[in-house]
């Protein structure tokens, strides 16, 4: 079986590798999709280290919806340094008792940790052949594990049914997701994560009506 952990380390390998490195063939959409997936997957995962920051600093935009705060992660990439990056993550996500956001589906939904969303969430993980890695500390509906899956079934690494991404994306994404990137970019702790809350609220967005269409 998969396991499943935050931040995963295929998730940073897939940052440094263009090519898809599943069998069969992953259309240039889908993978570019996977990409994005991962890449907001690991920086909610943790902090970037200098290695990551100097990778994103070299992403490149463009004037598109997505291309436009994919730059500005790249210029916040830049501007920051790992030191700085890991107070930014700590003040955010982690605290003293509990950072500025929760960054959980169980919260976002229903105002408490460990709520019914997150047994629903464990029940499609175990239905898609997925274990939680024995080290990891966070519940399986923190939006980065979340991130991590939706990359996983879009790139094909996790083997399911053809409507697997959006009936996941639906159930576990689309509720919340868009207003946790909303929050972060008016989060008073967010420098470089508000342009991460930029390209998660658009990524979102399109990814609903894209789905949507599909339906």
């Amino acid at each position: 079986m998969r396991s499943v952990a935050v931040a995963t380390d295929h998730a940073v390998e897939d940052l440094h590798d263009d090519r898809a490195r599943v069998s069969g063939i992953v259309d240039e959409v889908d993978h570019g999709r996977a990409q994005l997936y991962d890449l907001l997957a690991v920086v909610l995962g943790r902090a970037p280290d200098g290695d990551l920051l100097t990778l994103l600093g070299g992403l490149d935009g463009d004037d598109s919806p997505l291309g436009q705060p994919l730059a500005a992660v790249a210029r916040a990439s830049r501007e920051v340094t790992a030191e700085a990056l890991a107070r930014e993550y700590h003040d955010l996500f982690i605290g003293v008792g509990r950072g500025e956001l929760l960054p959980y589906a169980s919260y976002y939904r229903t105002g408490f940790l460990n709520e019914r969303p997150l047994a629903r969430v464990r029940d499609d993980l175990r239905e898609l052949g997925i274990e939680r890695d024995p080290a990891m500390t966070e519940p399986e509906d923190h939006l980065a594990i979340l991130l991590d899956c939706m990359a996983g079934l879009v790139s094909g690494r996790i083997e399911a049914e053809p409507d697997a991404a959006r009936a996941f994306f639906g159930r576990h994404l689309e509720p919340w997701a868009g207003r946790f990137f909303g929050d972060l970019e008016l989060a008073k702790a967010a420098r470089f994560y508000r342009a991460v809350g930029s390209l998660g609220r658009a990524f979102v967005e399109i990814e609903t009506q894209a789905f949507a269409m599909d339906a």
